[in-house]
């Protein structure tokens, strides 16, 4: 058509050059046949005359290939291309959701025995500082018990060189007691006024109350607990002091609510199974696979009772109802006259229609076709004609950019 259109030019021109420079005859205009079957290009949307030029294709608003990340077999295919599917529909099922909900129900016994552990700390914690207040006091008076126990028994630790004394001085009074009474038999017959037997029954009495002084004290100190028993008490009173230090030490903690050891450990015993459970639920939740967006089905690729890996498609799913257009072919020379917001005319060949637009997007990397590089550059149409479909080639023609 265009080649057609040059040669009636041509013609004019030669033409009107010969009136005027050879002051020739005007002759005929010679008849070009336009052919009526080719079709005949719309006129361009009024208002872009002397834009840049670039082919194109209809596209749609999102397009979305489907992969699944675990490697399971396919429970149930809930969608056949054609359908017309909203967001958040489930698509495809996999097989394993059993195991995930015992563990999710697990889980959530757990994560309530750790919710009640923690709520029992915080409601006890008066409760449980009273109660160390009390192990305090008990501490306290067993370290004293202790203390006084070995202070009244006297749990002195005896010698055996004071043992040897005093048995060696029992000898001695024991050997004077004898001879006392050996001197008394001299004169136990003599009258009960006698001087000599009294003298004689003086020394004896002295004697025996000598042996009977020292045999107590040897009673007494044998009577003395042993080693062993004197080590026993002292490791009472340690023990008993061991005990007041944590007492102490119990109480201390609780003096400004929960024992700080028990609440962290009650709280991170409720995040653990928490993360557990969310962990499942999402284990769960992957088994399913749902539409991101709503659309219609392309393409299904899977079947129930097959094995997919992760990574490998099961579904396409597209945005038909929102269709835009991409250029294939813009030049990197043309590209800085482009700008975002921009209109456009965009003729749909297939429907012979232009149609006004305005560029939304423009690619910041570049492509390369056939050794060019191109900017991908996306244009939404005003009002799309009936019939627009995605895959149509378009040709696009972007205003001049003020």
């Amino acid at each position: 058509m265009k080649s057609k259109l040059c040669l009636i030019l041509l013609a004019v021109f030669i033409l009107s050059g010969c009136s005027v420079f050879g002051q020739a005859t005007p002759q005929p205009l010679p008849t070009v046949e336009l052919d009526t079957n080719s079709p005949t290009r719309p006129a361009p949307v009024q208002g872009l005359g002397g834009g840049i030029v670039a082919s194109g294709v209809v596209v749609p608003a999102q397009q979305a290939q489907m992969v699944f990340s675990l490697s399971e077999r396919v429970k149930a295919v809930s969608a056949a291309a054609g359908d017309k599917i909203t967001a958040g529909q489930v698509l495809v099922t996999l097989e394993g959701s059993e195991k995930y909900t015992a563990a999710i129900t697990a889980v959530n016994l757990e994560l309530l025995a750790a919710q009640q552990a923690l709520s029992s700390l915080n409601e006890n914690a008066g409760q449980a500082r009273a109660q160390a207040q009390q192990n305090l006091a008990n501490a306290a008076k067993a370290l004293k018990d202790a203390q006084d126990e070995r202070y009244r028994k006297n749990l002195a630790r005896v010698s055996q060189a004071t043992l040897d004394q005093v048995q060696a001085d029992l000898i001695i009074a024991k050997d004077v007691l004898k001879k006392a009474q050996e001197n008394y038999d001299d004169f136990v017959n003599r009258p009960a006024n006698d001087v000599m037997r009294a003298q004689a029954f003086s020394r004896l009495a002295t004697a025996q109350q000598k042996v009977d002084q020292i045999q107590w004290n040897l009673d007494w100190l044998l009577s003395r607990p042993n080693t062993l028993e004197v080590d026993q008490a002292d490791a009472a009173i340690a023990l008993a002091q061991a005990n007041l230090a944590e007492a102490q030490r119990q109480y201390d903690r609780l003096q400004n609510g929960p024992d700080p050891d028990a609440l962290a450990l009650a709280q991170a015993r409720m995040t653990n199974a928490q993360a557990q459970l969310a962990s499942n639920q999402s284990a769960l939740a992957n088994l399913e696979l749902k539409a991101p967006f709503a659309g219609t089905v392309i393409k299904v690729i899977t079947h129930s009772g097959e094995w997919i890996i992760p990574g490998q498609p099961i579904l396409v799913l597209a945005d038909l109802d929102h269709l835009r257009i991409e250029t294939t072919d813009l030049s990197e020379r043309d590209i800085p006259q482009i700008k975002e917001g921009q209109p456009a005319s965009v003729l749909i060949k297939a429907l012979n229609q232009n149609v006004k637009g305005h560029v939304s997007y423009i690619s910041p990397l570049a492509d390369t076709l056939g050794g060019d590089v191109v900017y991908k550059t996306t244009i939404d149409l005003d009002a799309p004609p009936a019939g627009l479909r995605a895959g149509m080639s378009v040709e696009v023609e972007f205003g001049v950019s003020q």
